[in-house]
């Protein structure tokens, strides 16, 4: 049997988080009560690329994040497509997109030891010239990142 992808069966999504939200704020031992009506359209219509386990990854940081018995968290990002879907990336693109993605996991922190630089092993320094030499530059809001 071949099951559709998540994307194509946007009804099932509010029960899959709901039966998320249940088994981990039972397991976590908190009390969720609410899933505001924003927030459940927000997660229906997302896209899911990683499909169910996505989902499940997305609603067991909600349940941990979630307040005052309200399951609230922040709105699902659409994930860029990969760079190897491109037909014939060039270095400079496989660059531009390895500094990319490490200055979104550092959350556009570009020095530090958690920082961007440090992850992909360079100085900040060398970090913020290939950056400027490949134009790229944070979101004006990292959270949009």
């Amino acid at each position: 049997m071949i099951l559709p992808p998540l994307r194509e069966r946007k009804e099932d999504i509010p029960e899959f988080v709901k039966c998320f939200v249940e088994h981990f704020a039972s397991s976590m031992g908190k009390v969720i009560e609410t899933i505001p009506e924003e927030t459940m359209r927000a997660i229906v219509s997302h896209s899911w690329p990683g499909n169910v386990r996505e989902l499940q990854s997305y609603v067991e940081r909600g349940v941990i994040l979630s307040k005052g018995g309200v399951f609230r968290p922040r709105p699902p990002k659409e994930r860029q497509a990969p760079l190897l879907e491109r037909s014939n990336p060039t270095l400079e693109d496989k660059v531009r997109e390895e500094i990319r993605a490490a200055c979104q996991r550092a959350n556009w922190r570009l020095g530090g030891p958690r920082g961007a630089a440090a992850r992909l092993g360079l100085k900040r320094t060398t970090l913020f010239y290939k950056m400027k030499r490949l134009g790229i530059r944070p979101p004006s809001d990292p959270e949009q990142a």
